[in-house]
């Protein structure tokens, strides 16, 4: 059975960035329905799958990423408002027997994903 996975790299300070807050929506239409709530480890991941097995389906979905409240708890001098603030990653699930990997990579001028295994 599938699951999804994510992690978080500051590739402003060169290291994995630990206590951003995820929320993970299922998107139909013009509805989004909160699934799961986490925050990321001293690794930069979450200590568990945020789907798995059966509850991860076919469909669409968005994980938002709280990138500018972490940057200011690392002391970064943000403007107001902030450049990158909340990152919404919109991505499909076609087959919930694999495995989806959609990491973040963010600064605070940029960021950016891919589909990992």
């Amino acid at each position: 059975m599938g699951k999804l996975s994510t992690h978080v790299l500051d590739t402003a300070h060169g290291r994995p960035a630990a206590g951003v807050a995820i929320e993970l929506y299922a998107v139909e239409a013009d509805s989004r329905t909160l699934l799961a709530q986490a925050a990321t480890n001293a690794d930069g991941r979450c200590d568990a799958p945020l789907l798995e097995g059966s509850s991860l389906a076919a469909g669409r979905y968005e994980l938002v990423f709280a990138a500018g409240d972490y940057f200011a708890a690392q002391g970064v001098a943000l403007p107001e408002p902030r450049f990158v603030d909340r990152v919404t990653i919109a991505f499909g699930v076609a087959d919930p027997a694999q495995n989806y990997h959609v990491p973040l990579v963010v600064t605070p001028w940029s960021y950016s994903t891919y589909r990992g295994s």
